[in-house]
């Protein structure tokens, strides 16, 4: 099981001295069975008045920070080591109910998925629901295999992935114009589009990890990433990710997951003063594998 260390930090800057109201901060990786926190600090300068943890409404770890204080600057630095124990690439058989589409939900879990299976954002002339029946065999019933798939690897392949510097997320039907946008983007699309399908899809936000040889030609490395999570009868939450064509959680750290992208927000809060008095923020974000620094140390 390969160890990884996650080190991410945060830099609000001012031209003067600030106070600063309530800080969520959503930094820590979400433990499960195939992924394991072993150690994890936090680190904020200046030091809050008051630091708490609490889960919220989807179980995520979140930390709320409240100041007494004002300062130049603002920083947030968070470290996590995890076992990293990534579920092998998922199989649907036959007799799966889910094996072909469209299925059928339980009646015990549908209650639970009806908010995962709502569309969130308007599509008036149908071109989101047009682009997500494109994956559908018109010949007859489709593997449910097929469309995830499709969906995952149609985006990365057709799609121009690109960083923007502007705040949220944008428009799903944005994205399918432009066919351009962010990692956390194309998480969004392709949930608006299965939930167009009537297959309950939820946003993930968390950590992706790059090989030194970057040999699986990653993109979204530097900041956090963001994916998609498909649920289906009998085999659970499934892990998908458009923007690198990955299936399965091989690479990826989860931190948190939600309904909307803004209910998945890693750092959010505000400070009191006027607007130009923020300078800027920076952001470093490094995954590195636990058993390749111990290596690299040994030379």
């Amino acid at each position: 099981m390969p160890l990884l260390t996650i080190h991410h930090k945060t830099v609000y800057r001012y031209t003067h001295p600030v106070a600063f109201g309530e800080h969520r901060i959503m930094l820590r990786p979400r433990d499960g069975h195939d992924l394991r926190v072993l150690s994890g600090s936090l680190e904020i300068e200046p030091q809050p008045m008051q630091l708490r943890w609490i889960h919220d409404v989807f179980g995520n770890s979140v930390a709320i920070a409240t100041f007494d204080e004002r300062a130049e600057t603002l920083s947030f630095t968070s470290m996590a080591t995890v076992e990293h124990n990534p579920a092998e690439e998922f199989a649907l058989t036959p007799d799966d109910p889910a094996y072909f589409y469209p299925f059928v939900y339980d009646d015990e879990e549908f209650p639970d998925l009806v908010q995962f299976i709502t569309p969130q954002y308007g599509d008036p002339n149908g071109e989101l629901s047009f682009w997500a029946r494109g994956f559908l065999d018109a010949d007859g019933p489709t593997r449910t295999y097929d469309i995830l798939s499709g969906m995952t690897h149609g985006i990365r392949e057709a799609f121009n992935y690109r960083k923007r510097h502007e705040h949220g997320t944008q428009h799903p039907l944005d994205t399918l114009q432009t066919k351009s946008g962010t990692c956390r983007d194309y998480a969004l699309f392709m949930i608006e589009a299965l939930r167009r399908l009537g297959i309950a899809a939820r946003f993930v936000s968390g950590y992706i990890f790059i090989p030194g040889d970057g040999a699986r030609g990653y993109v979204g490395g530097g900041s956090t990433h963001a994916w998609v999570q498909v649920y289906l009868p009998s085999a659970g939450w499934i892990e998908f990710d458009p923007t690198n064509g990955i299936i399965g959680t091989r690479d990826l750290i989860r931190v948190a997951v939600a309904r909307d992208p803004r209910q998945a927000i890693p750092l959010h809060g505000a400070y009191l003063g006027s607007a130009d008095a923020f300078v800027g923020m920076e952001v470093s974000i490094n995954v590195f594998s636990v058993n390749d620094e111990a290596q690299a140390e040994k030379v």
